[in-house]
């Protein structure tokens, strides 16, 4: 402001602009790097761009599969004939093969459930002193235990004056953990206090109850043989079942060790009803996941060739983005399922998956057809998230991200460039401004030498012409 002020101040002397004449002298001289730093800032910022986008699809590509596979839609699944009586489902990483097992719910496992005459007052004090659980195996019969067999386990929990309420007494319960849950039941007669176990036989319990002297009142809680003020209303009991005509028994309804891989829940019993228990290949999620692989890769291909187009690819000269070109171009040929059998097919090729002139691939419908009937299970190894085209394109997708030899390290280069470019393009403003004050202030001195010659000039006439009229 100060220079242009000493310009408007003394260009009056050569009447020229000098504002616009110094302007137009470092515009000049400073033109061609401008448009140079202009242009580098341009093609680094389309590098940046393009890095990223590559890196973004491959990875979006690669996690999509990857997330399909896990699904397990592309894998076989095991089937139940009567889901109103046994579900089944493929346990997580399980490998489903061909299954035919017959199964009879012949009882399903049960808790003890145990519960107290009503009391009055839930907030009410019941007594003080401790309340012993104790587990094992108990006969059961119209609501009363007849037998009992301890097992090694028991829990004292100790209820104080501040716990001998009901709600109190069900608070410390469940504040033990000791596999049995406490709640409370209200009706018109009263509240209930009411214990639940685990299922399975072996889960039966008592409850006993050591009274404090002068607080006398948990015996009434009591659970077990003799006791009179409880009631079970179910007895703890081990799941039946016959597992192709061999009965087994087991502590829960969910079941994860009678067929490899499967993990079987019994919703209800029907003794002599026999559930078939299959398996179910997934040809046509496998054969569409196929052309959805073509499909998308057609487009990532699309993408990056442009990108290491050798005319206008912004990543012409990037050796990453051309890594992953030829990543993919060898991922038709690549052996996805080790170990398969001597005809079974192990590459994308193999399956129909062809190669066009131009890099994009194409489906032989006939082949992928024949791949899917006669080896079910080496297609759908393929697709397996650990091992097959998913980790192949997980492998392709964590090369291209590396900062250290893929496209995040062309990224992280570009970055630092545009950095420095900026720096470039601050000095340049600087030498610029500079130059602007140092001819500003030059072109300043010089009118001002004018004007004084003017100034002299005038004088001078005015004498010449004063002499003549005399």
């Amino acid at each position: 402001m100060a220079v242009e002020s000493i310009a408007k101040t003394l260009g009056t002397g050569s009447g020229i602009d000098i504002t616009a004449l110094v302007s137009q002298l470092v515009d000049a001289q400073f033109q061609a790097k401008t448009a140079t730093l202009e242009k580098k800032s341009e093609a680094l910022t389309a590098q940046i761009s393009s890095a990223s986008q590559l890196k973004s699809s491959i990875s979006g590509f690669s996690t999509a599969l990857t997330a399909l596979a896990k699904s397990g839609s592309l894998s076989t699944q095991p089937t139940s004939s009567n889901a109103s009586l046994v579900t089944v489902a493929a346990q997580p990483g399980a490998q489903i093969g061909t299954l035919d097992a017959r199964l009879e719910v012949r009882r399903l496992a049960a808790a003890q459930v145990a519960s107290t005459a009503p009391i009055a007052d839930a907030t009410a004090a019941v007594g003080m002193g401790t309340l012993t659980l104790t587990f094992g195996t108990a006969t059961v019969a119209d609501g009363a235990m007849s037998a009992f067999d301890p097992g090694a386990t028991s829990i004292d929990i100790a209820i104080g004056e501040a716990d001998s309420s009901l709600e109190g007494i069900m608070k410390a319960i469940n504040a033990a953990n000791a596999g049995v849950t406490a709640s409370i039941l209200s009706d018109p007669d009263g509240a209930r206090l009411v214990l639940k176990g685990t299922t399975g036989a072996a889960k039966a319990f008592t409850l006993s109850a050591t009274e404090t002297p002068g607080a006398e009142g948990l015996s009434a809680l009591a659970i077990g043989v003799g006791a009179s003020g409880t009631t079970i209303g179910s007895a703890a009991a081990d799941a039946e079942i016959a597992v192709d005509g061999i009965a087994v028994k087991r502590s829960g309804n969910g079941l994860s060790d009678l067929i490899p891989g499967v993990r079987i829940d019994l919703v209800s019993a029907q003794p002599g009803t026999i559930v078939r228990i299959g398996s179910t290949p997934p040809t046509e999620a496998l054969r569409q996941a196929v052309a959805d692989v073509v499909d998308t890769y057609n487009e990532l291909l699309s993408i990056v060739q442009a990108e290491i187009d050798p005319v206008a690819g912004s990543l012409r000269s990037d050796m990453a983005a051309r890594n992953l070109a030829q990543s993919l171009g060898r991922l038709t040929l690549a052996p996805l399922v080790p170990g398969a059998g001597t005809d079974a097919p192990t590459t994308l090729a193999a399956l129909g998956v062809a190669t066009n002139r131009d890099g994009s691939l194409r489906i032989d419908a006939d082949r992928l057809t024949a791949a899917l009937t006669t080896h079910p299970g080496a297609v759908e190894a393929m697709f397996r998230a650990e091992s097959g085209l998913p980790a192949a394109l997980a492998a392709i997708s964590t090369a291209a991200a590396s900062t250290a030899t893929g496209l995040g390290a062309s990224e992280a280069r570009y970055t630092e460039a545009a950095g420095n470019l900026e720096e470039d393009r601050s000095e340049a403003l600087a030498a610029a401004e500079a130059l602007r004050a140092r001819m500003t202030q030059q072109f300043a001195r010089m009118d001002s030498k004018v004007a004084a010659y003017k100034s002299t000039q005038s004088f001078l006439q005015q004498q010449i012409d004063a002499w003549n009229a005399d």
